[in-house]
């Protein structure tokens, strides 16, 4: 894919500066307006998605529309409902020694975002941070990655069919591309995508002083406990490692098994993969293929890590591998060195909990968390650690619901969207205090002849 030139993109850029001058997207109505058509427009483009989502990653349709589309389409009707209410001044408390002034909040548009977004969720990830953009009257320029070259085109179609590109506009190409947006000044950032290019990211925004959303990944540990439900352990764990052959920020990246239910759960997990994809996963058209060449090659070396109890089998024609677990993973192997993104699920145990945790948090503080055993440990587990988010006897689904802030924390991210934190994570809260004048009280003013009632006060 082809890199766009600087001469367009700085076009693109003071075309959107003199729209977003024109204050039409402070406008409520606007913003409504604005996301009933991107809703109308994937509608008319889910089959195109889905077909290209299949054919970059091997999605099936249902996959496609469950973690893509249908995520994307609920924010948007979210949004919808809720804008009017959010995008109300807020009348906060004024302290006594400001009476008779009144306080509020004004949530204001930040100008002109850029959005960047990955190849493994490419429609999702774009288009959800998007949402925000569009209900808190931002511009923006959206990025999206060449790895998922199919899809990149629909959503430029999309785009463009649907948007004058002085509110909106998408730009194609790699690394070149992103240097040059990244050397330019935007009034927020929001990058989806690994730790190592967030830092870039960050280093590029402090030339300009530019706030930035970094949503990045890491080493999401699942911790099972000794009185776990292993049966559906079992099931939830797969399905989170399986969505999207494991190429998931969020996915289950390790496991750390109480030692006296290690056997069990490995033998309910092979069963578990049997009863979802057959006794040959690679026939199935729920699970999805590796993203290139580079990745799975990657990915194959950590196949001489630990021993292999279950999966193993890899097809580099097809960038197959199944579901692989590894035991007798030692925390010194490469597999645990860095997050795995993609279908290898390193199982190490413990005795005592204090043990999981300990490992835990001497890592990076982790995108998701999960735990499966009793809700009294859980408790216990989620006050000693810490991270983005996370499921307790679940994995993944918490990225669902937009009543919760998505994000990362530490080397896992910074800033969070969704539902309302999207609003907000594109938003400037504006403080405003605002005085009368028929009363103007003496007390502030020099040389302070009522400072000790003033004291007093405050």
């Amino acid at each position: 894919m082809n890199d766009t030139s600087k001469i367009i993109i700085e076009n693109i850029l003071t075309k959107q500066r003199e729209f977003f001058a024109g204050n039409q997207t402070r406008d409520i109505s606007f913003r409504i307006e604005q996301l009933k058509k991107f809703k109308s427009a994937i509608k008319i483009f889910e089959k195109s998605i889905a077909d290209a989502l299949w054919t970059d990653l091997h999605k099936s349709f249902e996959e496609a529309y469950i973690t893509e589309i249908s995520i994307v389409n609920q924010d948007i009707d979210y949004h919808i409902r809720h804008l009017k209410k959010w995008s109300k001044p807020k009348r906060v408390p004024t302290p006594l020694h400001l009476l008779p002034s009144s306080s509020k909040i004004i949530y204001e548009p930040l100008g002109v975002s850029l959005i960047v977004a990955p190849w493994n969720y490419p429609f999702q990830l774009l288009m959800n941070a998007l949402v925000g953009s569009i209900s808190a009257g931002n511009c923006a320029i959206l990025k999206p990655s060449p790895y998922s070259e199919n899809t990149a085109k629909v959503m430029e179609e999309l785009i463009k069919g649907t948007f004058a590109s002085e509110y909106i506009d998408i730009v194609q190409g790699g690394r070149k591309t992103n240097e040059l947006l990244f050397k330019q000044k935007f009034d927020i950032i929001f990058y989806t995508g690994s730790p190592a290019v967030g830092k870039v990211v960050m280093n590029a925004a402090a030339e300009h002083l530019t706030p930035v959303v970094l949503e990045l990944g890491g080493k999401s540990p699942c911790i099972v406990d000794k009185d776990a439900n292993l049966s559906v352990a079992a099931r939830r764990i797969v399905w989170g490692k399986t969505i999207n052959a494991g190429q998931t920020c969020i996915a289950p990246d390790y496991l750390l098994v109480h030692a006296s239910v290690k056997e069990a759960l490995i033998e309910e997990i092979k069963l578990t993969i049997r009863e979802m994809f057959g006794d040959d996963m690679q026939k199935s058209k729920h699970f999805g293929r590796i993203v290139n060449d580079k990745a799975f090659d990657r990915l194959s070396g950590y196949l001489t890590n630990g021993k292999i109890v279950a999966g193993g089998i890899t097809d580099k024609s097809k960038r197959y591998i199944s579901l692989t677990l590894l035991d007798e993973v030692k925390p010194e192997d490469a597999v645990m060195q860095e997050e795995i993104f993609g279908p290898i699920l390193p199982i190490m145990t413990f005795t005592e909990i204090d043990e999981a945790i300990a490992y835990i948090n001497s890592n990076e503080k982790p995108l998701a968390f999960y735990y499966f055993g009793k809700s009294k440990m859980a408790k216990e587990v989620l006050m000693k650690t810490t991270s983005g988010g996370g499921c307790i006897n679940d994995t993944v689904v918490h990225v669902g619901n937009h009543h919760l802030p998505f994000g990362g924390v530490g080397n896992s991210g910074m800033g969070k969207y969704h539902g309302k934190d999207s609003f907000l994570a594109f938003s400037n809260r504006r403080s405003i205090v605002s005085t009368p004048t028929w009363m103007d009280l003496p007390l502030k003013y020099v040389p302070y002849k009522f400072f000790k009632l003033i004291r007093k006060i405050i």
